[in-house]
């Protein structure tokens, strides 16, 4: 680990460099390597603080106040101990000023999906700076994008294709109401990034306010510890208010492709070999490049398997699709298609793309897990029949529903794939398979079924505890609330990597302000 020093100034103008053991030029002139001290006890409380500099806030007594604390995740329901609107950065700063003399904890919160309602501080009593009116979209003359922290996916790419009809594109997910803070900072997966990169691969830049309230342009050589920093570990780090995004031109044209194939849990060896089949597909370099995303849904009655094409639906026809169901099953159903790079995010979706700027009030009620195979170790007989013997035993009739999708990252020609764990914090850069295991109840009123987590759990299991000789990971973006912090950081982070944040994390933000139960650092 390289020596970290920082110049953050002081949160109050100044530009005092802030020093870890050990001097980097590249950061300015360094006074020291003595911290500086913890500031002062605050007079009053954290509302006191607020007021006092003006900062928009919402307190339990707000009428509004429990909409903007509904989680996306009901299961995981805490209550903050203020949820701040900001409207500047200023605020932003002011915020974050007042949470640490305050000595309370704080997290960012740009669409509030996270998996473990980490947006919404991971425990009661947190600071919750929601970038909701952080929602502008600007493209500038080399199409790099200015992106504020509360965009949601939908209108950004609504934005990208539509601000001055430039047709410009990112590779992100499919679900539109998801935010940008949290999906580019821990990976951001979309059909388009096997040949565009993840959406954290388009960072160029990030404007970040940081935890002594010292807001930072962050490049790779203005604040590179800091930029590497955010690009995997955001929610331990800071509060990004804008991203810098080099966009892409929108297929004029998109394949857009799906399979039903049926009678897959008639038997295990069935199963089995159908999975093998679409591995064998996905890593074959004669019909497989960058331009194919794809992935597979499984709920015990159907398996689906579907993705995006850039290139020619004759190519798709006469070349992919025969390799691809060669030996499986006649589809029951199928569906091949041209369509534009609009209608092609929306099919995805399943929905509409523009989504409010206020008062988003989707939310479901999961347990998820999530694994991420290596490329050099694909999956096995021996781990597929153990996966689908039990989801042909406990999943086929599960009391509660449940699905796993499984889509590719690696694979010949993969963009994900291209970068080394020099380039960002997010260190899976070797996957062949992303596994998103996902157990639900639609009766929200009722107390989560006791029985999805064990199910969850053990359908993890089935597959990882077959294959032993393998070190599978873990989706930063899935983020598993059951795991211990050890446990999270072994699973998202390579060692190298996370000793590295840990130490950038000691000189940044020493009183661990940005803070929930997995962040660097714990």
């Amino acid at each position: 680990m390289e020596a970290v020093a920082v110049n953050l100034g002081t949160g109050d103008g100044s530009t005092a460099s802030y020093c870890g053991s050990g001097c980097q030029s590249g950061f300015g002139s360094c006074t020291g390597t003595t911290p500086p001290p913890p500031p002062p006890p605050s007079g009053g409380t954290l509302a006191d603080c607020l007021n006092g500099k003006n900062v928009p806030i919402r307190l339990i007594s707000s009428p509004d106040f429990p909409g903007l604390a509904k989680p996306y995740n009901l299961r995981l329901a805490y209550t903050p101990a203020v949820i701040v609107l900001p409207t500047t950065t200023q605020h932003v700063s002011d915020a974050v000023v007042c949470a640490g003399k305050n000595n309370v904890k704080v997290q960012a919160k740009s669409g509030g999906h996270s998996y473990a309602s980490f947006s919404s501080g991971g425990q009661s009593g947190s600071m919750v700076i929601d970038l909701e009116n952080f929602h502008d979209i600007s493209l500038d003359a080399s199409y790099t994008a200015k992106v504020g922290g509360g965009v949601r996916l939908g209108n950004l790419a609504l934005g990208m294709y539509n601000t001055n009809n430039a047709k410009r594109a990112l590779p992100h997910g499919t679900c539109p109401g998801v935010g940008i803070g949290g999906h580019a900072t821990h990976g951001g997966f979309g059909y388009s990034s096997r040949a565009w990169g993840l959406t954290l691969d388009t960072i160029t830049a990030l404007d970040v306010t940081l935890a002594n309230g010292t807001n930072v342009h962050a490049t790779s050589s203005s604040y590179p510890d800091i930029y590497y920093a955010l690009r995997g570990a955001a929610d331990s780090f800071g509060v990004v208010t804008s991203f810098y995004l080099a966009t892409k031109p929108a297929p004029a044209s998109v394949v857009q492709w799906s399979f039903s194939i049926p009678n897959v849990y008639s038997s295990v060896a069935t199963a089995t070999s159908t999975f093998l089949h679409i591995q064998d597909f996905a890593r074959n370099a004669a019909v497989i490049d960058r331009n194919i995303g794809f992935g597979m849904y499984l709920d015990g009655h159907a398996f689906n398997i579907g993705g995006t094409y850039f290139g020619s639906l004759e190519t798709f026809n006469n070349k992919i699709k025969p390799a691809l169901l060669k030996g499986l099953a006649t589809p029951s159903t199928s569906s091949v298609e041209s369509v534009d790079w609009l209608t092609s995010l929306t099919k995805l979706a399943g929905q509409a793309l523009n989504q409010p700027l206020s008062g988003y009030n989707a939310h479901d009620d999961f347990y998820a897990k999530s694994i991420t195979t290596p490329a050099s170790a694909p999956l096995t007989a021996a781990a597929l029949n153990s996966f689908f013997d039990y989801i042909i035993k406990n999943g086929v009739n599960a009391p509660n529903p449940w699905f796993s999708i499984i889509n590719l990252y690696g694979g010949p020609d993969s963009q994900i794939n291209i970068r080394d764990n020099s380039f960002s914090a997010y260190s899976d850069r070797s996957a062949l398979w992303v596994i998103q295991n996902y157990g639900f109840t639609s009766d929200t009123s009722s107390p989560f079924p006791s029985t999805i987590i064990p199910f969850i759990t053990g359908l993890n299991n089935a597959l990882t505890s077959a294959q032993p000789q393998t070190a599978f990971g873990a989706y930063t973006n899935y983020v598993d609330p059951g795991l211990t912090a050890a446990q999270a950081h072994s699973l998202y982070y390579d060692g190298p990597t996370y000793t590295k944040l840990a130490a950038i994390k000691k000189v940044v933000d020493p009183g661990k302000v940005f803070w929930n139960p997995q962040a660097i650092g714990n």
